[in-house]
């Protein structure tokens, strides 16, 4: 159980990075590349195109992280439904008591057709 908390709190963590980082972008191209100087000529050391490209590659790799994270999650965490023994000669059956059916009566004779009436 300790470990499905640890895993939903690491969960959050990377969704409210995922969330600041695709905030920081901009849908026109400026976003946080033209911030920090994006939109002024000259020489940079992080560009434009390098600052999008991180920001894009960072949010895919964040969203690839937390399906990993909540699949590892769902696969780790324990079922209240599951049966806390393995061994299956431990648990106790009840059969319920077998009544012998009665057999059919042959002392019924032969059936007879319904007389015909002639008018």
């Amino acid at each position: 159980m300790q470990t499905f908390i640890f895993l939903m709190i690491v969960i959050i963590a990377v969704c409210v990075i995922t969330t600041l980082v695709i905030l920081s972008q901009n849908p026109k191209g400026g976003g946080l590349s033209s911030t920090f100087g994006g939109g002024s000529g000259g020489g940079q050391m992080f560009g434009v195109q390098r600052t999008n490209q991180f920001l894009d590659n960072a949010t895919w790799t964040l969203a690839g992280l937390i399906v990993v994270l909540i699949i590892t999650a769902n696969v780790l965490m324990e079922n209240p439904y599951a049966a806390r023994s393995t061994n299956i000669e431990s648990v106790p059956v009840e059969l319920p008591e077998m009544q012998p059916e009665a057999a059919p009566s042959t002392d019924v004779g032969p059936a007879t057709p319904p007389a015909e009436t002639q008018e």
